[in-house]
């Protein structure tokens, strides 16, 4: 007899319940100094989860070669980096992810608002040409942890006006370090915090055009993982190396979810439940009881 939908919850249900009940794990995830968790007046900022912390991903001191003065901020959007200067030929780089908006810019121009965990709202040309991101935020979306400037917001202006270019934070740390659909500059909350705290308003501001990024960084491309890395024969090879080993184990996944999937339909069939009815978990690793001596992992 077929089960029935209750059954069928407690069958998914029962396992988890069981698996919090069990002694809690005493290993914490590895934490990056500088990339610590963060009690932020009302919001606490996640650490930064190590893999997104790959080498050139990191804030880091570097040695600066450009020509501008100590206390500007220049934006590479090319190199997908932007730099504070410092005194004695140094600076400080940040990691950043670069929106479609971000690259409309060119030149120079000055910091003429700071906020802390900024309200936003798509212009009415946004909402216009992307509906299908920015209409459900039509009427603005107050400060906070899911607002996509972040923790602090930058705004960049030229001849006394806004300009609608943004330096910003985020709480999406996979996007860092990447081109994205949409948006401005964006950094890790944590960095973006830091930036915030050293530049005051009328803060110069230089983004660089593809010719001086060239000039300065060398040709630049994306790994086989998405990173930005220098265009050298070195990671070109490696890239193609990658990219059969990326195709090589989506293969090897793609056979076992076919294997794991008929191994769960074989389970619920000796039970009595219907192909259409059997359970398809959406955690992996859940493990789904169909019987005293039938147990199927997902």
């Amino acid at each position: 007899m077929p089960y029935s939908l209750a059954r069928i919850f407690a069958i998914l249900v029962l396992p988890l319940l069981a698996a919090c009940g069990g002694s809690p794990s005493t290993k914490s995830p590895p934490v990056v100094p500088g990339y610590e968790g963060v009690q932020d007046g009302e919001f606490f900022i996640q650490p930064v989860a190590e893999q997104y912390l790959y080498d050139g991903n990191r804030r880091v001191q570097v040695a600066y070669t450009g020509s501008e003065a100590p206390g500007t901020i220049v934006v590479d959007t090319h190199a997908r980096k932007l730099y504070l200067v410092e005194e004695g030929g140094l600076a400080t780089r940040y990691p950043i992810a670069v929106g479609r908006e971000g690259l409309s810019f060119r030149g120079a121009g000055v910091i003429g608002r700071k906020s802390e965990w900024p309200y936003w709202q798509p212009t009415a040309n946004m909402v216009r040409t992307r509906p299908d991101l920015y209409a459900a935020y039509a009427g603005g979306l107050p400060g906070g942890l899911e607002n996509p400037l972040g923790a602090r917001a930058l705004y960049l202006y030229r001849g006394g006006k806004d300009s609608m270019f943004r330096i910003h934070g985020t709480s999406d740390s996979a996007s860092i370090g990447h081109a994205t659909s949409a948006g401005c500059i964006r950094l890790f909350n944590q960095d973006i915090i830091d930036l915030y705290n050293k530049v005051p308003n009328g803060t110069r501001v230089k983004v660089r055009s593809e010719e001086e990024s060239l000039a300065l960084e060398g040709p630049m491309m994306d790994s086989a993982y998405g990173h930005l890395v220098p265009a050298t024969p070195e990671n070109i090879a490696q890239k193609e190396k990658d990219l059969i080993a990326i195709e090589k184990q989506a293969e090897k996944d793609r056979v076992a979810a076919e294997k794991a999937d008929r191994k769960r339909l074989a389970a619920c069939e000796r039970r009595g439940i219907e192909a259409e009815d059997c359970p398809r978990p959406d955690l992996p690793g859940a493990v789904v009881t169909v019987g005293t001596s039938d147990t199927t992992t997902f």
